[in-house]
């Protein structure tokens, strides 16, 4: 390096920090061209300063790199606050003022300050409105998982996360050092973790902090990863010692590329930079007796100014003045010209990546025609596996986005258990470790990620992949979806906040399949009944949520079809794994998922005018509907039953407060004004009525999960949660008309009931009319 590039470097650094320390601060006088007044400081001050600094210099340092090496590099921000830092960098290398259209001068400078953690502004940590960002700062511990699915497919690109030693104690991120194990060097870019450790979190000091360099060596290299040591503590050769470090670094990147390429070495020890600066690095050192600096009192504001605290106003001029400003900014406060230009330009600047905004040539995706996977149907009669039918169509899915290569599937080791065996057939999982003659549908080249039992890791994955602008789902038992509540929290919030955003771009929505389900996991027991993903996605935003319960195979392929490729939302399929009955023919199936509900003519009334209706959503409780409502028929021939089966969950919410809701008079039309509805739903009773209680019709008794479970027969999970056939029948003639002779029916329910109790305590298994039930 020369000279003039490390006093650039620096100049960068400081410039950098100042911006962000005048984001926490001020409201007015940017330059101190005055003596700071309290006028000048934020009446309420909110943000974070002690990652900040470390931030700053390996934004500075890589931006470098970026030129010295032609580095097609996006920058993850991942300890939590300190969006300052991530906006300070993106405002010197000119993406916030274009995004923005923020001027360059003074003027600017005090609206960027003001707006930082200040209503209606900006918030303090990274989040969609930062250009290049795709982690939200919100929540810690995503940020590695987040950076292996932007770089997935993306053979060029390097993505340098930044992991605050904070962040690296949480779960998530804890399990996400084992992704160089599902990285290929040849088809894949590269991970590039910078672990910056300054010690501590918000009033604790952190586990890694306190580790000494052999620890860390050996924990590192125990999973797979080469560590580089930088310790920017007093260092004289602060600059050139980070660029040396840096030149290493790229050197073992391409090294391990070429290896992939030419010789076909996939396993990797990759690099990880272990980065130890103090906390709070270039604040002040003490306030009173305070110490700040490298200490867990600089990991927020580091000192109050106020009208009882006016002597800190001079402290925070000496701050801010300690970065010889002079050096930074012209008199009209617009930034020096030699550290304008040398930053990367156009799409080579970090916060410009455009893999950060939706991808640089992504693809719409290719889909089979979902017809040719239609499965002939008998209502009622015929049976078939749905997931397993899915397989295919998810393997064709896979053969026509092969050279794309824009479509991937995630799942925690369950896609055999899933029944997705199918795609198999096609492609594999990915795997660079060893592989051993007995492993299955294992491959270096392998596009499936489902040899890794994490959630997180297989959440975090798929988010990246789709923030990066490309199609995915995951998979999962629908109980331990559950694991990642937070994590699809965050993103419901980025997509939501991204949508408002005009300089974002659409991406890929999450999709979710849900099986093994609450009503096929009798063996399991209690611990995998949970069907409360449902309520949790309820709570999400009318424009990002979308919830579909498909009843056969054809109605789950047609579903399946319509989300993959959709953009902006989350949608979670709840879909059955089992063989089953079947309902629907293609060409009904797609006619019926359309309209998201609608009623099941074969097993209703053909009466306009009807004395009951039967409604369902859900696989086992339009099973159990229809079993009920044929003993009804059978009992009580003249009682007119409508059948309503609901695909599109929302379908039930009024059209004024979600996209896909039903006018007040459909509703009416489909459910009628006053009947009685005895509605069986796949998931808890309350998200219905939650979703139903301003509907004219209140007549509603809906069955549903009620928190009974344990190991038993697959109906007795039904029994005991009041879902079965019987006790839907028994709630029925409860509200029909009197004049109906309703006590035959009534012991019939009962004596079947009993007799199902002392059935499966002795045989084990349901009785052979439940097994072998026909419509």
């Amino acid at each position: 390096m020369n000279k003039e590039d490390l006093v650039l470097i620096d100049k960068h650094f400081r410039l950098a920090n100042y911006l962000s320390v005048g984001q926490l601060y001020l409201l007015d006088n940017p330059l101190l061209k005055r003596k700071l007044e309290l006028k000048d400081v934020k009446k309420k001050l909110v943000g974070h300063w002690g990652t900040v600094p470390g931030q700053n210099f390996i934004y500075a340092h890589l931006s470098y790199a970026i030129k010295k090496y032609d580095l097609n590099m996006m920058y993850i921000s991942g300890p939590g606050h300190g969006g300052n830092a991530m906006i300070a960098n993106a405002y010197i290398e000119g993406t916030y003022r274009e995004k923005y259209n923020i001027s360059n001068d003074e003027k600017g400078l005090k609206r960027l300050f003001k707006e930082f953690s200040f209503p209606y502004g900006v918030q303090s940590h990274v989040a969609p409105s930062v250009p290049g960002s795709i982690n939200e700062g919100g929540e810690l511990g995503y940020s590695l998982s987040h950076a292996y699915g932007a770089i997935l497919d993306n053979p060029d690109l390097i993505a340098a996360c930044v992991i605050g030693d904070g962040e690296a104690e949480t779960a998530p991120l804890a399990t996400s050092w084992n992704i160089n194990k599902f990285i290929n060097p040849k088809n894949d870019g590269v991970v590039l973790p910078i672990l910056h450790l300054n010690g501590y979190k918000i009033s604790n000091p952190t586990v890694m902090g306190r580790m000494t360099k052999k620890e860390l060596t050996q924990f590192f290299k125990g999973l797979g990863w080469h560590p580089y040591y930088f310790e920017a503590y007093d260092n004289p050769y602060l600059h050139e010692s980070m660029q040396e470090l840096l030149k290493s670094v790229i050197h073992d990147i391409k090294k391990i590329k070429r290896r992939a390429k030419v010789f076909k070495q996939i396993d990797a020890r990759w690099p990880v930079i272990i980065l130890r600066t103090k906390k709070g690095w270039t604040g002040p050192k003490y306030v009173e007796k305070d110490k700040i600096e490298d200490n867990f009192k600089s990991h927020q504001i580091p000192f109050t100014i106020d009208k009882d605290h006016k002597e800190n106003l001079e402290a925070l001029e000496t701050w801010l003045n300690s970065y010889n400003k002079e050096e930074l900014f012209n008199f009209d406060g617009s930034i020096k010209k030699e550290i304008l230009e040398f930053t990367p330009k156009g799409i080579k600047r970090m916060s410009d990546n455009p893999h950060a905004n939706g991808g640089l040539l992504s693809k719409e995706l290719i889909k089979p025609n979902i017809k040719d996977y239609a499965i002939k149907v008998i209502p009622g009669k015929t049976k078939a596996s749905d997931m397993t039918e899915l397989g295919g169509y998810i393997r064709d899915l896979f053969k026509l986005n092969s050279e794309n290569k824009n479509f991937r599937m995630f799942g925690p080791d369950e896609a055999l258990s899933n029944r997705l065996n199918k795609v198999f057939e096609e492609e594999k999982r990915i795997w660079n470790k060893p592989i051993l003659k007995d492993d299955e549908y294992l491959s270096y080249s392998g596009r499936i990620l489902d040899s890794y039992l994490s959630e997180h890791v297989c959440e975090g994955a798929l988010e990246g992949y789709n923030l990066t602008g490309r199609y995915g789902f995951m998979h999962s038992y629908e109980a331990f979806i559950r694991i990642i509540d937070s994590m699809t929290s965050q993103h419901a919030k980025w997509i939501k906040m991204a949508n408002e955003i005009n300089w974002r771009a659409k991406i890929p929505s999450l999709n979710y399949i849900l099986t093994s389900h609450a009503w096929q996991q009798d063996h399991n027991g209690f611990t995998h009944q949970d069907p409360g993903f449902l309520n949790h996605i309820a709570t999400k935003k009318a424009d990002v949520s979308r919830m579909y319960l498909p009843v056969d195979t054809n109605t789950l392929i047609t579903t399946f079809d319509h989300v993959i490729s959709t953009k902006g939302h989350i949608n979670v399929i709840i879909a059955s794994k089992h063989n089953s009955i079947q309902w629907f023919n293609m060409n009904d199936a797609i006619e019926h998922c359309k309209k998201g509900i609608g009623i099941m003519e074969f097993a209703s009334s053909k009466e306009k005018n009807v004395d009951l209706v039967m409604a369902c959503c859900g696989d086992t409780p339009t099973l159990e509907v229809i079993a009920a409502t044929k003993i009804l028929n059978e009992y009580l021939p003249k009682l007119r039953i409508r059948v309503v089966n609901i695909i599109d969950l929302m379908r039930l919410q009024s059209d004024k407060e979600h996209p896909h809701g039903m006018s007040d008079k459909d509703y009416n039309e489909l459910f009628t004004k006053n009947k009685p509805i005895i509605f069986a739903f796949h998931g808890y009773p309350t998200l219905i009525h939650l979703l139903t209680y301003k509907r004219e019709n209140m007549n509603l008794h809906v069955h549903g999960y009620i928190e009974e479970g344990t190991i038993t027969t697959p109906f007795d999970m039904r029994v005991r949660n009041r879902l079965d056939r019987y006790h839907l029948v028994l709630n029925a003639v409860k509200y029909i008309p009197k004049s109906f002779n309703t006590k035959k029916v009534i012991a019939h329910c009962n004596e079947m009931l009993k007799k199902h109790e002392e059935y499966i305590k002795e045989h084990g298994i349901d009785m052979e009319e439940i097994r072998n039930w026909r419509w």
